[in-house]
């Protein structure tokens, strides 16, 4: 009888996080993980506790995903970098693009935290230092759904045919740019 390969968290993480691309997080158990390592449920229930905690870990493993793809960006500033990488995001995983924003659920922290950091992080940017903290919290949830829109139609495969990738990011910057624009002619209204 031949030795029984072991495998090691990081193998059932990478079984998890597949099963998740193509089913989404529901169809991670212990039986589908199994089933595609070609084992039994054992190695899972050895390097996890429940089969929840390896759904966190293949959710810390999708977050390390986005960071990368947001990293690879090199945009001119953090807006068009997220906008960017939400729209690769969205068109390489499409069901973990819907599980994540298109849908509630707890593997998602509060976007109230993010927003805090994002808001304090414009003020830093000089086209945005005149603007109140109100006033960038405004205009970031502005361009957040026009962002989330053209990545839900990407990952749902309904943006228009004429509107490949290339447009669809070009789309993304030109819709950043108006709402800037219109944010610096009211800011200009304002103080005369």
């Amino acid at each position: 009888m031949p030795p029984k390969t072991k495998f090691d968290r990081e193998a059932i993480v990478e079984a998890g996080f597949a099963i998740a691309k193509e089913e989404g997080f529901a169809g991670i158990t212990a039986r589908s993980v199994a089933k595609r390592l070609h084992s039994s449920v054992a190695p899972i229930y050895i390097n996890f506790e429940t089969i929840e905690d390896l759904i966190k870990a293949v959710i810390e493993r999708v977050f390390a995903l986005s960071d990368e793809l947001l990293k690879k960006q090199e945009g001119s500033d953090l807006f068009e970098n997220i906008g960017k990488a939400s729209l690769v995001f969205a068109r390489e995983y499409p069901v973990l693009f819907r599980e994540l924003v298109m849908q509630k659920n707890p593997y998602v922290a509060s976007y109230e935290t993010f927003q805090d950091t994002m808001v304090e992080a414009l003020a830093e940017d000089e086209n945005l230092r005149g603007l109140t903290y109100d006033e960038r919290k405004r205009l970031l949830l502005k361009m957040r759904i026009f962002q989330t829109g053209i990545s839900v139609m990407t990952a749902t495969g309904n943006l228009p045919s004429w509107l490949d990738n290339q447009a669809a990011e070009a789309l993304l910057l030109e819709m950043g740019e108006d709402l800037l624009r219109i944010q610096q002619i009211k800011q200009k209204e304002k103080g005369e």
